[in-house]
């Protein structure tokens, strides 16, 4: 789905502005994925290898979260640095959450990634009854782009949840389960641009499904060989793709190509 919007225009009142990309490139989905893998292996590399533990992780990237998505909020439109650096703490964030449920709240994995399933269709369908629209080219206003970032923040921990159930929990493996996610993207696209299924559904399936991908390629590239990994580590892994996504997002800064465009009358 490389692009899956058909207008990327604002509305003329600055109040109204749009700050998320509503022109949804393939640099969207690149930047998502390595997103979502940084937000698996940012987490265990704070908690492992800097020691700092998943009560005071949790802590410190929810409290970096909330500054974070403050400037996000108070943006007087699309910045894609400010954007894309809320997505990765967001992700963090999310992957604390399953964490917390998980290995402190003894929680199963087959439970959390069904109260988070539940969770994001509550969210969505309080979204829609709200606001009539699930669309990005919607969220012009401050109760949508709420919407739109609880959502993020639900399906990234579903994600980890989701990946995390089928690699460890069900004995499938990392590249397995990141087969599986692939070919699941791969078919969504396919029925958006063959079947005609609709854009927002679409985009929201992948939205969903990369989530998973990105920590099952984050588990497969830095655990241990031993653990069904590829040995690469967290430290390596997570500045890796860090670097990717500060070179594809200053790319996005400079040309603006998924950037709104503001609507002019004649």
């Amino acid at each position: 789905m490389a692009d899956i919007t058909t207008s990327g225009a604002l509305p003329t009142d600055p109040a109204l502005a749009i700050k998320v990309p509503v022109i949804i490139t393939l640099f969207f989905w690149i930047i998502k994925i390595l997103a979502t893998t940084v937000g698996e292996t940012g987490a265990d590399y704070l908690i492992f290898n800097l020691h700092f533990g998943l009560p005071t992780t949790s802590i410190l990237m929810s409290m970096v979260l909330g500054i974070i998505l403050f400037l996000q909020l108070r943006a007087k439109s699309y910045i894609p640095w400010l954007y894309w650096l809320t997505v990765v703490m967001v992700s963090i964030v999310g992957t604390l959450i399953t964490d917390n449920l998980t290995d402190n709240l003894n929680i199963p994995l087959t439970s959390s990634t069904a109260g988070f399933s539940l969770a994001l269709i509550l969210t969505f369908a309080l979204w829609y009854w709200k606001e009539g629209s699930l669309s990005i080219h919607s969220i012009s206003t401050l109760r949508r782009e709420l919407f739109y970032w609880a959502a993020i923040l639900v399906t990234f921990a579903l994600g980890t949840a989701a990946g995390d159930l089928m690699a460890e929990s069900l004995g499938l493996g990392y590249a397995v389960s990141a087969l599986i996610f692939g070919t699941a993207i791969l078919l969504i696209t396919l029925g958006y641009y063959l079947l005609g299924l609709n854009s927002v559904l679409a985009f929201w399936l992948a939205y969903i499904i990369t989530r998973p991908l990105g920590a099952s390629l984050g588990d497969l590239l830095a655990q241990p060989v031993n653990a069904g990994g590829l040995g690469l580590g967290t430290v390596v892994t997570s500045e890796v793709f860090l670097v990717a996504i500060a070179i594809l997002v200053g790319y996005l800064t400079l040309f603006r190509v998924d950037a709104p465009k503001t609507l002019t009358t004649d």
